[in-house]
C-alpha cells in the first residue's frame, strides 16, 4: 500500500480589488457604452448624486506641454474615506471630468444604414404573403457580411423548419432568393462570384460590351478568372477591342455588394464618437476630451446621516439600514474613483501617443508615423501593456486632418539600408505606389518588387512582400496583367 504524503506548498495569487476591477471595465468602454453604464449605475445606487453643484468651474482643454497635475483629492481611498470598519467622514468624493448639461457637445459621425436593415426595408415594399415574407427574411438573415449566400438551398429549408418552425421547400426558397437578388445593392444574394457579377450585368442596359461580358462570364468564367484572355478571345471569337470593352464593364462591378453598406456597427451603435480631440494652434498641439453627456457624480450627504444614526441607534432595523447604506457607499466610492482613474489613464496614454508621434500629428503625413507598439507607450506611461491595449481598443481621436481609431497609430518597424527603423506602414505605402505605377501589360513580380523597394532603401524579404500584398489586397503579378 502506497504511503500517503503530506506537505505544505506556498502559492502566490494576485487578487484584484473592487476598484481595480471597476477601473479595468471602464477603461475598456468607448464613450457611448460608458454613458449607458453610468445611467444604469445611477438607477441602481441611490447613494450617487448627479445633481450639479453651483459655482463650480467648467472643465478646460489640456495642453500637451502641461505637466500632469496631482490628483486634487490626494491620499488613498482608505485615508480619505475610511476602511470597511471605520466611520465615514464627510463625503467630498466626486468626479468632475465631464460637463453638466444633458446635451452632448461632442461630434458624432454616423455610419450608413446596416446591410441587413436595408434589405429588410426593401422586403417590406414587396407584395408577398406573410409566409413568403418570413422565408425571404430568413434568407436575408443567412447572408454573409459581403452579401453572398454561402449556404445551399436544402440547408435553408431544414433551418427554416428547425429554427423558425416554418415549413417550406427548395422551390419556394429558390423563388424567394430570386426576390432578394432583385434588391439593392445589385448582386446581393449571389452564391458565388460568377453569379454576383452576372446579376449586376443583367441590371445594366444591354450594350454590346455588356452582352459580351455576360457571354464571357457564363461560357468562359474559369479561363477569364485565370486571366487567360487570349483563350477567351479565341473561343468566343472576340477582337482585342471587344475584349477591352468586356474588361472595362467587369471592372465597374462590385465583387462584394454587402460592402457598399457599412455594417461594422450593430443596430445599437450606429455612430462613431471620438474620445479625444486634437487641435493644432499657433504651433501647439492641444488635446481635449470632449464634454460627454455623463453627469457629474458625487456621494449624497444625507446618506452619511443615515449611517451615523444607525451606528448610534440600538434599533436593529436602523443598524440594518446603516449596513445597506455602507455597502452602497463603498460601491459608489469605487465607481466614482474608477471613473476618475479612467479619465487619467486615457489622458496620459493619449498624451504619450501624441508625444511619440508628434511629427505626424502636426501635418498628418503618413510617412511621418514612427514604428510604435504597445510596449513603447507602456514604458512611456508606466502602465501595463494590457492597460494600454484596453485604452487603444474602440477609442477614436478627432484631429485637424481626420478621425482615426487609436489602433491606426501603432505599427511595427523594419530597418532600412541605412540601419534606421522605418514603419511597416511606410513600406506598404511604397509598395502600393510601385504597383500603381507599374506597366499593367508586364506587371512586377514579387522578386522585382523586392529589388524596387531595395532601390528605395527598404530591406524587405520576398515572403514579406507576399504578406503585404495580401494585406493590401494586391493580387499576384499574373492576375494584375491587362491587355
Amino acid at each position: 500500500m502506497a504511503a500517503i504524503e503530506q506537505g505544505l506548498q506556498q502559492k502566490q495569487q494576485q487578487k484584484l480589488s473592487p476598484l481595480q476591477i471597476q477601473t479595468i471595465k471602464l477603461i475598456e468602454m468607448p464613450v457611448q457604452a460608458l454613458e449607458q453604464h453610468v445611467r444604469e449605475v445611477l438607477n441602481d445606487n441611490p447613494v450617487i448624486d448627479d445633481t450639479p453643484q453651483k459655482g463650480e468651474d467648467e472643465p478646460r482643454d489640456i495642453s500637451i506641454s502641461e505637466v500632469e497635475e496631482k490628483e486634487q483629492s490626494g491620499g488613498s481611498l482608505e485615508e480619505n474615506y475610511g476602511s470597511q470598519d471605520d466611520d465615514i467622514p464627510s463625503y467630498n468624493l466626486y468626479v468632475n471630468n465631464w460637463g453638466k448639461d444633458e446635451r452632448p457637445e461632442y461630434n458624432t459621425f454616423s455610419v450608413k444604414q446596416s446591410f441587413t436593415q436595408s434589405l429588410q426595408e426593401q422586403l417590406g415594399y414587396r407584395n408577398l404573403t406573410d409566409h413568403q415574407r418570413t422565408v425571404a427574411s430568413f434568407i436575408i438573415g443567412s447572408l454573409d457580411d459581403d452579401g453572398y449566400l454561402r449556404r445551399d438551398i436544402e440547408s435553408l429549408v431544414d433551418d427554416l423548419a428547425f429554427r423558425a418552425g416554418v415549413e417550406s421547400n427548395a422551390q419556394e426558397v429558390e423563388q424567394m432568393l430570386r426576390v432578394v437578388q432583385e434588391f439593392e445593392p445589385s448582386g446581393v444574394g449571389a452564391r458565388d462570384l460568377r453569379e454576383c457579377l452576372i446579376l449586376q450585368l443583367e441590371d445594366k442596359k444591354r450594350t454590346p460590351a455588356v452582352a459580351n461580358a455576360l457571354r464571357v462570364l457564363t461560357e468562359q468564367f474559369e479561363a477569364f478568372k485565370n486571366r487567360h484572355f487570349q483563350k477567351v478571345m479565341s473561343r468566343l471569337r472576340l477582337s482585342e477591342e471587344e475584349m477591352k470593352g468586356v474588361l472595362e464593364e467587369i471592372r465597374r462591378l462590385n465583387p462584394s455588394p454587402g460592402g457598399q453598406i457599412d455594417d461594422s456597427y450593430n443596430d445599437q451603435a450606429q455612430q462613431v464618437v471620438p474620445d479625444f480631440r486634437l487641435d493644432y494652434e499657433n504651433g501647439q498641439l492641444i488635446l481635449s476630451m470632449p464634454r460627454f453627456s455623463i453627469p457629474e457624480l458625487r456621494i449624497n450627504h444625507k446618506y452619511s446621516e443615515i449611517m451615523e444614526n444607525g451606528r448610534l441607534s440600538p434599533s436593529r432595523s436602523d443598524k440594518e439600514a446603516a449596513t445597506f447604506v455602507k455597502q452602497k457607499i463603498d460601491s459608489a466610492k469605487w465607481f466614482i474613483e474608477a471613473l476618475r482613474q479612467r479619465q487619467n489613464t486615457l489622458e496620459s496614454t493619449m498624451r504619450a501617443i501624441i508625444d511619440y508621434q508628434r511629427d505626424y500629428f502636426i501635418d498628418g503625413d503618413e510617412s511621418s508615423l514612427r514604428p510604435m507598439v504597445l510596449k513603447d507607450i507602456a514604458e512611456k506611461t508606466g502602465f501595463d501593456i494590457s492597460t494600454i491595449s484596453r485604452v487603444v481598443n474602440s477609442k477614436w481621436i478627432e484631429t485637424h486632418f481626420g478621425i482615426f481609431p487609436l489602433k491606426y497609430f501603432f505599427s511595427e518597424g523594419l530597418e532600412n539600408t541605412d540601419g534606421e527603423e522605418v514603419s511597416t506602414r511606410e513600406i506598404k505605402k511604397a509598395l502600393r505606389a510601385m504597383v500603381d505605377a507599374e506597366d499593367k501589360h508586364n506587371p512586377l513580380t514579387d522578386d522585382e518588387l523586392v529589388d524596387g523597394l531595395a532601390a528605395k532603401g527598404y530591406k524587405v524579404a520576398r515572403r514579406t512582400i507576399a504578406k503585404y500584398r495580401a494585406l493590401l489586397d494586391i493580387p499576384k503579378a499574373r492576375l494584375r496583367r491587362e491587355l
